[in-house]
Order: C-alpha cells, then sequence, then structure tokens
C-alpha cells in the first residue's frame, strides 16, 4: 500500500480549487491511501468535501507554534515529522508561491528528492514529467529514494469525484515551537477581481490588444461578468500586461467554465495553459488564427468592436 500525503491549501475560507486535482494525481498510485494534511484547524469544516475527493484520512497538523499564522520554518518541521510518522512514499502540494516555499523547507530538511511543476507522475515506475527552459522543453525525471516531495502545478490535473467515509486525526509532533522564524505582520494587497487560476470565467488577451491601455476593454467586460483577466504570453513579452496574468505553459494553468480568447492565435503553449476549460470562445479577426481549430466556439470579428458590444448587452442584462 503506498501511502500519500497531500498539503491542503487554503484561499478565502475555502479549499482552493486545484487542490483537488493534486488529490486525483495522488489517488493515480492505485493501491494507494491518500492523507489530507490541515495546517489551520478546519479539518472537520473540509471533511464533507475533502472524502468526495477520495481523501481516507484527514489529518490536523497542531501544536506547539503552529496556530495561525505559523511561520512556514515550524509547518515544514511538523510536516517532515508527519512523514515518519505516517511512513509517506511522497508528499504533494500545490506547485504555488506558498506552496513552493513550503514543500523546498520540507525537502531540504529531510535531504529528500524535490520537484516542483509537475505535469505527470507515475508512481509505480518512480517517474515525473515537468517543464524546463521557460516551458521550452519538458523533461522525464527518475526518481530515486523516498519520500519524494513534489509540487504539482495547478489545474493539469482533473478532479475525479471519487465518495468515501475520511477520517479525521489529531496530529501533533513531538516539537517545541521555534523562535528562528516568526510573523511580524500579515499585510492584505487591496481587494481585486477572482484569482486567475481559481477563476470561473476568464476573459484574456493577446498581442493584437495593441497596447496596456487597451486592456481596458478586456478589464470591463470582466467586471461584469465576474471574471478574471488574463493574457498571452505575446502580450506580456510585450509590456501589454503583467507576468502574474500570463496563461499558458509558462505562466499560469487555468481550468474555468468559459475561457474567452481575444485577439489571442492560440500557440500550443497558450492552451497548454488553458486546454482543460470547459467551454474556449475564441474572437479573432484572423480566419486562419489556429485557436479556431481548438475552440468550442469561434466568432470571425474585430475584438474592439465585439467586446464592447458584448460589454453593454452584459450590462443591460445585470439592470434588468
Amino acid at each position: 500500500m503506498t501511502r500519500i500525503g497531500v498539503l491542503i491549501e487554503e484561499k478565502d475560507r475555502g479549499i482552493k480549487k486545484a487542490v483537488f486535482g493534486a488529490i486525483s494525481a495522488a489517488r493515480q498510485a492505485g493501491q494507494s491511501e491518500v492523507y489530507a494534511f490541515i495546517l489551520t484547524d478546519k479539518a472537520d469544516a473540509f471533511r464533507r468535501e475533502l472524502q468526495n475527493y477520495g481523501v481516507e484520512k484527514i489529518v490536523a497538523v497542531s501544536g506547539p507554534g503552529m496556530n495561525p499564522p505559523a511561520s512556514p520554518d515550524q509547518q515544514a518541521r511538523a510536516l517532515s515529522c508527519a512523514v515518519d510518522d505516517f511512513r509517506l512514499d511522497a508528499l504533494l502540494g500545490l506547485a504555488s508561491a506558498a506552496g513552493k516555499d513550503l514543500l523546498a523547507r520540507i525537502a531540504s530538511l529531510r535531504g529528500a528528492p524535490l520537484v516542483l511543476d509537475c505535469l505527470e507522475v507515475d508512481f509505480s515506475r518512480g517517474v515525473v514529467k515537468k517543464s524546463h527552459f521557460s516551458g521550452r522543453a519538458a523533461a522525464t525525471l527518475q526518481l530515486k529514494g523516498r519520500p519524494w516531495i513534489l509540487g504539482i502545478r495547478p489545474n493539469v490535473f482533473p478532479e475525479i469525484i471519487a465518495p468515501r467515509e475520511a477520517e479525521v486525526l489529531i496530529y501533533q509532533p513531538p516539537l517545541q515551537a521555534s523562535s528562528r522564524l516568526s510573523i511580524r505582520e500579515i499585510r492584505r494587497g487591496a481587494a481585486g477581481g477572482p484569482d486567475l487560476s481559481e477563476a470561473e470565467i476568464v476573459v484574456a488577451g493577446g498581442r493584437a490588444l495593441g497596447s496596456a491601455d487597451n486592456f481596458r476593454i478586456l478589464q470591463e467586460c470582466a467586471s461584469v461578468f465576474g471574471a478574471a483577466v488574463g493574457a498571452s504570453r505575446a502580450a506580456v513579452d510585450a509590456e501589454f500586461a503583467p507576468h502574474a496574468m500570463q496563461v499558458g505553459q509558462t505562466g499560469k494553468t487555468v481550468c474555468p467554465r468559459l475561457y474567452l480568447a481575444c485577439g489571442i492565435s492560440g500557440s500550443v503553449q497558450h492552451f497548454a495553459g488553458m486546454k482543460t476549460a470547459k467551454c474556449i470562445v475564441a474572437i479573432n479577426n484572423d480566419p486562419e488564427a489556429p485557436i479556431f481549430g481548438k475552440c468550442d466556439f469561434g466568432l470571425l470579428g474585430d475584438l474592439f468592436e465585439v467586446i464592447p458590444a458584448l460589454t453593454r448587452a452584459l450590462s443591460r442584462s445585470e439592470a434588468k
């Protein structure tokens, strides 16, 4: 029996949507037992949701120095102990900013193999696949020794429902509170639109927008939709949008219900970041654009006419 732990990352008092894909990745091991590790006091609150995705054990990590906001140093030490106490063969987390930081600390403490931005995992063969050189190449790595510490790229693995009963465990690692690192202050950024990686609707623009100012029409449309705004690599390279908005193999992977691609040609690299969208709608004035061969619905037209018209129509609908 393979034992795999998954770190549960939270957002806005709930579980990040991409975590359920990481759980699906863990369940690919076949004869496996999946443990969900929660670093807050929400194990009971999350139980129903987690067991719906096939988690057998929900582990609430508590003890000295673990009360929020706990330092990542203390969290890493606690989870390193958990790897031993639960005899884990692998520990998975999201390859997010927070996830990468925590996973790297755990791997360093243990001297364990660390692979971030995993695209594929084969537990039976000990093989993982990840992108290299800004997405220009992919490497298949053979891992030696266990446990493996793996950062799963958000939204790459599908969310697979597999209901079962889950047991909630309280785990207190044999640790004293660490004084090496402490959280002095938490500053939250200004409230904006939905998180791009978590958004149900994404409105994305390409180099055809022509300038950073022109992204304003996408922002206006997105605000009516309640959507997040994304960008292609070409738009980011042209400095029309920040890298945080980039969707694609070298940017963020998204899995919305609706992906509206505006002036995006549809390169293989961009498609890799949004191919799991439930519905892709493309707006482009080039009939030969590759995006038309990959979308569910295509509109051949000028985005500078179509998007404002769509925004007006949506605004009128909202007003009724």
